[in-house]
This record gives C-alpha cells, sequence and structure tokens, in this order.
C-alpha cells in the first residue's frame, strides 16, 4: 500500500521512513490539539521523571562526548581524512564555518544572546550571590558561555564525525541507522531496527526545529511590535511563519550552493556587523575587556560546571529548567545538524573537523555572548532606565523574545537596528528550515544525489515544519509549546543512549580499518545504498554497480599515485603497495567480489 501511494506520487525515498516520519508527527499533532490538557499531564509527567531520575545522565553525557571527541582528534585516528580518495576539502575554511555556523545555533544566539546573560544575572543559577552584583555578572557569564559553548557544540560534532567516517569511509546511506552498523549489520541498518532509529531521528528533527522555528517567530513578532506596533496575533504569527517557509521553500529548490551557501555567507556577515555595531556604539573599552575576562572565566569554571548536578539542592533545582532542557533539545535535532555538518565536511581530516566544529564557532560565541553580555550589564548597572530591561527579560512577566529589541533600544539607530536584526533572525531560521528539509529528506531517501530527487520531495519537510510550527502557536499556545518541549525531553534520552553506541560504532569502525603504515592508510569501502533505491536502479536500467551491504572495495589509488591492494581475506590484516603500472591482483579476481571495477579504484 505505502509502496503504490509512494509510485503514483512520484516520490524517490523509503516509503516506510518518509511516511512513518509523517504519520508519527501528524498523530501527535492531532493528539495535542484534540487532547491538551490529557497531552500536557503525559508529558509533564515523563519528563518530569526523567529529569528528577535521569538528568544526572544528560549531564555527564555530553561531558564524556566531549572527551572522547578531544582525544579521537589526538590520537592516531585524527590523521584519517573523511573522503572516499583523500580528495581535498570541498569548501573553503570561511565558507564552511558560515554554513555550519548558520545551520547549527546561529538562531539561538539571535534569541539568547541578550535573554540568557540578563536572565542569569538577575537571578544567579546557584543562588550563591546577589542578584544585579558584579559576582553575578561572572556567573551569569560563566553559565551562558557553558551551555553556548563546548558542550553545545560536542552534540553536534559527535554525531557528524560519525556521518562523515561511515558516509564518506564506508560509503554508507546518509541516515543514523548507518552509524550503528558495525552492532546492527548489513540487514539490520535496512531492516525493522534501522528503520526505526531512522523514523525517531527524523521526528525528533522535525520537532526540535519546531521548536527552533517557534521561538524564532515570537522574536520576530516581538520586533515587529517594537518597530510597527504590530501585536502578537494569530494571523501575524501565520503571517510570518508564511513568509519564512516560502522563503525556505525556495532557498530548498535553489539548491546547496545557490541557496544554504549564499544565504549563510550572507547571514554570518551581517551578524558580525550588528555585533561591531554593538561594540562600537556602546562601551567598547569594556566591552573588549570583558569579553576577554568572560573567556577566562568560561575556561575557569569549565571543568566544574561540566559535572555540576545541583547535587545540593533537595527540590528540584534551577537546573532542570535550564542545561537539561538544552541538553535534550539539541540532541534531538543533532542529527539534522550532524549530518548537514557531515556532508559540507567532506575532505578535512578528523583531527581538523573535530578542532573545527568545536573552537571555530566556540570562540565565535565567546566574542558575541561576552560583547551582548556585558553590553546589557552596563545598560542594567550604569545606563538610565537599566532595570527596564531586567524587567522586560526577567521580570514576572518577562519574555525572552523581546530581550533583543529592549537592548537595542539603549543604542543609536534603533529603528534601524531593530530592522536590521529582524532580518537576520529571519534568515537564519530559513538557513535551518533550508538545511534541515535537505538533511531529513537524505535521511529518507537514503543518498545524496540530488538530481535525482523531485524538489517537491525536499519541499515537503520544510513545508511540515512550518505547518507544525504554526499549529502548535496558533491552536493552542501554550499547551502545545509545553507539551512539545517535554516531548523532547523524553526523546532526548534515547538519543543519549544512542551517543554512547555511536562511541562504541565509530571506535570499533575506525580499528577495524585503519592499517599500521605511515602515513596512516584505511580501508576503502563501495558504495552502499538502500535496497529499495538498488532495485529502483536496476528497473531504470541503470549499470551502475551498487550494492545494499559493505563490501570492500580490494584497491583504490591513494593521493600520491599509488595503489594499495588488499588481499581478499575476512581479517584484512595487511595492505600490499602496488605499482601503478603493474597488473593489479584484484584483476584476477572473479564472482562477486569483483564487479565494474578498474586498476585505479575510480569506476567503482
Amino acid at each position: 500500500m505505502l509502496q503504490s501511494l509512494h509510485d503514483k506520487m512520484g516520490l524517490r525515498t523509503s516509503p516506510t521512513i518518509f511516511f512513518g516520519s509523517i504519520l508519527f508527527a501528524a498523530v501527535f499533532i492531532a493528539l495535542t490539539l484534540a487532547f491538551p490538557t490529557t497531552m500536557s499531564t503525559t508529558f509533564s509527567k515523563g519528563s518530569g521523571w526523567i529529569i528528577a531520575n535521569l538528568g544526572w545522565f544528560y549531564i555527564l553525557g555530553v561531558t564524556v562526548f566531549l572527551i572522547y571527541l578531544v582525544v579521537t582528534a589526538l590520537s592516531r585516528f585524527g590523521r584519517i581524512r573523511l573522503s572516499p580518495h583523500d580528495e581535498p576539502p570541498e569548501h573553503s575554511f570561511l565558507t564552511w564555518f558560515a554554513m555550519l555556523f548558520a545551520a547549527g545555533i546561529g538562531t539561538i544566539l539571535m534569541f539568547w544572546g541578550v535573554a540568557e546573560p540578563v536572565n542569569h544575572f538577575a537571578n544567579p543559577p546557584m543562588a550563591d550571590v546577589e542578584g544585579s552584583s558584579v559576582e553575578a555578572a561572572r556567573e551569569a557569564m560563566s553559565f551562558t558561555l557553558y551551555h553556548f559553548g563546548l558542550h553545545t557544540w560536542t552534540i553536534f560534532a559527535l554525531p557528524s564525525l560519525a556521518f562523515a567516517y561511515f558516509i564518506y569511509q564506508r560509503n554508507l546511506p546518509p541516515r543514523v541507522s548507518s552509524l550503528f552498523h558495525p552492532l546492527l549489520g548489513d540487514e539490520g541498518i535496512h531492516g525493522p531496527v534501522g528503520k526505526a532509529i531512522d523514523i525517531i531521528a527524523i521526528v525528533g528533527t522535525l520537532f526540535g526545529v519546531a521548536v527552533s522555528i517557534a521561538l524564532g517567530t515570537l522574536q520576530i513578532n516581538a520586533g515587529l511590535s517594537a518597530v510597527l506596533g504590530i501585536d502578537q496575533t494569530t494571523w501575524s504569527i501565520i503571517a510570518i511563519l508564511g513568509v519564512v517557509t516560502l522563503l525556505a521553500l525556495g532557498s530548498v529548490i535553489a539548491g546547496l550552493e545557490k541557496g544554504i551557501k549564499v544565504l549563510s555567507n550572507a547571514n554570518i556577515l551581517a551578524a558580525v556587523v550588528l555585533m561591531l555595531f554593538v561594540l562600537v556604539s556602546g562601551p567598547t573599552l569594556h566591552l573588549l575587556r570583558g569579553t576577554i575576562e568572560g573567556a577566562g572565566l568560561y575556561a575557569q569554571n569549565l571543568p566544574y560546571l561540566a559535572f555540576w548536578n545541583d547535587a545540593f539542592d533537595d527540590n528540584p533545582g534551577w537546573q532542570d529548567g535550564w542545561t537539561i532542557f538544552y541538553w535534550a533539545w539539541t540532541i534531538t535535532w543533532s542529527p539534522f545538524v550532524g549530518i548537514f555538518i557531515a556532508r559540507i565536511s567532506q575532505g578535512r581530516t578528523i583531527r581538523e573537523f573535530v578542532f573545527g566544529v568545536l573552537a571555530a564557532p566556540v570562540s565565535f560565541s565567546i566574542i558575541w555572548y561576552g560583547i551582548f553580555g556585558f553590553a546589557s550589564f552596563d545598560i542594567i548597572r550604569n545606563g538610565e532606565n537599566g532595570g527596564e530591561l531586567v524587567e522586560a527579560v526577567a521580570g514576572e512577566n518577562g519574555d525572552a523574545a523581546t530581550a533583543l529589541f529592549e537592548f537595542l533600544a539603549h543604542f543609536p539607530l534603533t529603528t534601524f537596528m531593530s530592522v536590521f536584526s529582524i532580518v537576520i533572525v529571519a534568515i537564519f531560521f530559513v538557513t535551518s528550515m533550508d538545511s534541515a528539509s535537505l538533511v531529513m529528506d537524505s535521511m529518507a531517501r537514503g543518498h545524496d544525489e540530488d538530481e535525482r530527487v523531485p524538489v517537491y520531495q525536499r519541499a515537503v519537510w520544510a513545508l511540515l515544519v512550518g505547518i507544525i510550527a504554526a499549529v502548535l502557536l496558533t491552536a493552542s499556545p501554550d499547551a502545545g509549546i509545553t507539551a512539545l518541549s517535554e516531548f523532547i525531553t523524553i526523546v532526548g534520552l534515547p538519543f543519549f543512549v544512542m551517543g554512547y553506541l555511536m562511541m562504541w560504532a565509530l571506535n570499533r569502525a575506525m580499528r577495524e580499518d585503519a592499517g599500521e603504515l605511515l602515513p596512516l592508510a584505511t580501508k576503502q569501502w563501495r558504495k552502499v545504498l538502500p535496497p529499495e533505491e538498488v532495485e529502483r536502479r536496476r528497473d531504470e536500467g541503470d549499470e551502475a554497480w551498487a550494492t545494499t551491504e559493505v563490501e570492500y572495495d580490494p584497491h583504490y589509488s591513494t593521493s600520491d599515485g599509488q595503489v594499495i591492494a588488499a588481499p581478499e581475506t575476512a581479517a584484512y590484516e595487511r595492505h600490499d603497495l602496488i605499482e601503478p603500472d603493474e597488473p593489479h591482483p584484484a584483476d584476477q579476481v572473479v564472482g562477486s567480489s569483483r564487479l565494474n571495477g578498474s586498476t585505479d579504484g575510480k569506476d567503482i
């Protein structure tokens, strides 16, 4: 039935994963709208139990992931190049940084750049210092950078590295199930277990991005209210989401090079202009000194905060509503960011990949929060009507969505810069929806060859994200967003479990593949496609060879022109070096292990 519907719609994907993900999302939305109180109560109890009993597991998990990444990058495995045949990186460092930043937490920086430091400044997390004091400012910066520094990017970097390795080194499909190939095997990743993993990953991405889009919509609406006096209404929310979704659809149709890449470069430049405006217009010397001091505070307090569990608070503590939710929320859409970063990172070594993904965005985050955070502190402590900023953001009726615009009211060119900020937020959300759509479609279909895929198939995901955000914000805003947030906290649990399995699988694969010779040589693997895609190509008369099982490519060319051959044994215990003009041993192989090959290994 699903296959018949799939074919009638002209799709080119996995029917089970595609329709299963959409059905799961539709059922959740329908139940939330039909029974908001029941759903809210159910997810509240579930998330409450997880936070109370397993919050420590979330805190420990991200720290363990960070340690694993650093150790792996510094080990001999750090020399492995994440590309099939030692190709150089596809994108320059600046373009690479702009794309991964815009698709990662660019939206979060715009939303929380002022709101987070002000909240912690007014209400210190550890409740051990007086609010709005110098000590509170130091604590606020430490926690803000903890939340949006190394730990957040670790949640993105671990699946990104695993995706890059299994996609480019082992030629497996760009799906979460592929990361568990050493555990599940060929049949497992294509079977019910693998499909269930992929459906959970896509659903988590849908809901995680929907929360971001919903928050961004509220921030854009707050900006329009400050500039044009447009109040938040059902129609204003629908209009904002409609415009953002249409722009995302246009970017999806344009593709990676003309869509996401162009928008990302423009957006990061615009964000830098906004940051420099605050730096120059504000107390410049104080902000520069504060940014440097903030980096020192972060480095000083990170070892303690990385393991802090609010253990001396007998009641549910501050951390439950902040750190644990952040980690659970972030990890649910880490598959989307992970595959996207892997896709734009082909050709980089593991060491370059890990330190690039961790160091570059974190450095920018330190500067961003240093400037916006210390500028906020200065307004509150020394500016006129500084208390209004605290009241608007962290007061009894405070709203984080208004924080940036309340902040800009204390600077020159308020109206212009507010409009400029609205545009930045909108483009950040367009790139997030665009890249999420691209990745969810890749996960559903199981391959990256976009030219074979109808454009409207990719557009479905951007449209669905926009619809979910609109329904949650307009039909039942309080129950909907609350239920979704609590749902994500619950979904985050299996993602953390998968994170530990991911480390084991990646380490197992690298140990299996890595040789002992220098430069470090790694085995090469034939391209793997989902079974339905292989059958589809055979029906189309495509002679290109493809497999549903991981099979070792018996020879391949290295970057220095040498041809490396491995004996046709199960253990693959050694590599033989063959001169390029000598007959290749693999040419003598007959049977299924030698199909459509060539002596340079590039036609396979």
